[in-house]
């Protein structure tokens, strides 16, 4: 009986250990989430493509409302094009969930830009779906929809 007993106090505290690690590295990777959120976020507001083409995997799809599926190419292509600016590019309601090497971020996106001289605001939920490559997360798939009233 004691043998038992010692053995499952051992089970208990490499389970726990364990439990402990996996949730200081997931939350490792959604504080550093978050953080690309940020940076994903000044990018547009600055319109800087070189720093959304590292953030964005080589096999980005962006699907957003009033628009086609577009790759990375396409995307890049019109970021670099400058024919959309942003005024505001604002998320909140941020929720980020770890997965190992993947990870899925939701939220609220409102956001004012002006294209062909007219000022146009979006105010989509979105889901944004992250793949850690090497050790760099990095965004393989955008989604919006147009946020509930």
């Amino acid at each position: 009986m004691r043998v038992r007993w010692i053995a499952a106090i051992l089970l208990l505290g490499m389970f726990s250990s364990n439990t402990v690690r996996a949730q200081a590295s997931g939350d490792s990777d959604a504080q550093q989430l978050e953080q690309l959120e940020q940076v994903w976020n000044r990018a547009h507001e600055s319109g800087d493509a070189a720093v959304l083409d590292k953030l964005w995997a080589s096999d980005l799809e962006v699907d957003v409302p009033r628009m086609a599926a577009m790759s990375k190419d396409d995307v890049l292509g019109f970021a670099r094009s400058g024919h959309m600016k942003f005024s505001r590019y604002a998320t909140s309601d941020i929720r980020v969930r770890v997965y190992g090497d993947s990870a899925v971020v939701t939220g609220r996106l409102q956001r004012t830009r002006t294209m062909n001289n007219k000022e146009i605001n979006d105010d989509w939920r979105f889901t944004k779906v992250y793949v850690k490559q090497g050790q760099q997360w990095r965004v393989v798939s955008f989604h919006a929809s147009e946020a509930a009233s």
